[in-house]
């Protein structure tokens, strides 16, 4: 019997120094990365990004499959059913994996349960900007206009369910005015009446207010965030006067549920050596995004925190997932 046991010992390390190797040889074909918005834009910008620097690291291509639609349910749910071999991997943003769950959309994954969470990757401030001519010029100017001029106030977005349009229903709900919204097709839209006085105050990503800031049509009334951004930091954020006040979105990466822990660590890896690089986080904040690399457990306790905070803001508003369409 001993010597039996023997003969089998080599055969073992054999079959475990085979696993170990395998492991290490991850990647040993092109990995897929899921998009789930168009080219263009700050995702696009960010996913191209970190599978530039994916592909050198693993001497493999990571290839940026764009798969927009139905407000990310299209791309992210092919991510859940990939199979969890680690030849896929999916972007992911707040809006498919909190904001769409907590407006009630019917969808065909469940965000905490068909996705293993890699980290997550970068933040996107907001700012709250007005028409040039609006006379307040900072939060607590507005919040006084508000209160004395209840419902004369309007705030634009580039649609219904919108992070833009959530961070001026938090704002009504976190110091108790009514600021009325104003809904348009697209971002473009809104901050053109933005300029044009059409409509009064607006919550809006750096980038798309760029040119209008440049041209002193809009002006900063504070920033969005819960502390003072690095990519604005003269701009006072709206926490410093509604404690705990928070709007922007934040993108992540993620792996189909399965995927094993030494793969899903591996790409971390390289996603988290990527975004703490200078150039990197130089070019993100050209395209006004904010590197915040963190693991899984940082990725996977913010979207179940954002989902209860929006879950809450969007009860209160009455907002439905037939208006957010």
């Amino acid at each position: 019997m001993q010597t039996r046991w023997l003969s089998i010992v080599p055969l073992l390390w054999a079959l475990a120094a085979g696993t170990v190797h395998a492991q290490e040889a991850y990647p040993t074909k092109p990995v897929r990365l899921i998009l789930p918005y168009p080219p263009g834009g700050s995702t696009d910008f960010v996913a191209r990004e970190v599978a530039a620097h994916m592909s050198q690291a693993f001497g493999q291509q990571v290839i940026v499959d764009s798969r927009p639609g139905a407000g990310t349910l299209i791309g992210l749910g092919i991510g859940a059913k990939s199979n969890p071999d680690g030849y896929t991997i999916v972007f992911g943003t707040s809006a498919g994996l909190a904001v769409n769950p907590a407006l009630g959309v019917k969808m065909p994954y469940d965000p905490e349960k068909d996705f293993a969470p890699i980290g997550m990757m970068v933040t996107v401030p907001y700012v709250l900007v007005a028409h040039a001519a609006f006379p307040a010029n900072n939060i607590r100017e507005l919040l006084d206009l508000a209160k004395a001029q209840p419902g004369k106030i309007n705030m634009a977005s580039p649609g219904v369910g919108t992070p833009n349009h959530l961070g001026g229903e938090l704002l009504n709900v976190m110091a108790g005015v009514r600021i009325v919204h104003v809904p348009y097709k697209g971002g473009a839209a809104a901050i053109t009446d933005l300029a044009g006085g059409q409509v009064q105050i607006m919550f809006s990503g750096i980038p798309q207010a760029a040119a209008m800031l440049q041209a002193k049509r809009i002006k900063i009334i504070a920033a969005a965030t819960s502390t003072r951004s690095r990519l604005l930091p003269e701009a006072a954020p709206i926490a410093e006067t509604l404690p705990g006040f928070n709007c922007g979105t934040w993108y992540g990466l993620l792996a189909p549920a399965g995927t094993s822990a030494a793969i899903i660590n591996r790409v971390g890896a390289e996603m988290m050596k990527a975004l703490q690089t200078p150039d990197m986080v130089q070019r993100l904040a050209a395209q006004g995004v904010e590197a915040a690399p963190s693991g899984p457990d940082v990725l996977r306790k913010t979207i179940v925190s954002e989902y209860a905070r929006w879950r809450e803001v969007i009860k209160r508003a009455g907002i439905t997932a037939e208006a957010a369409r």
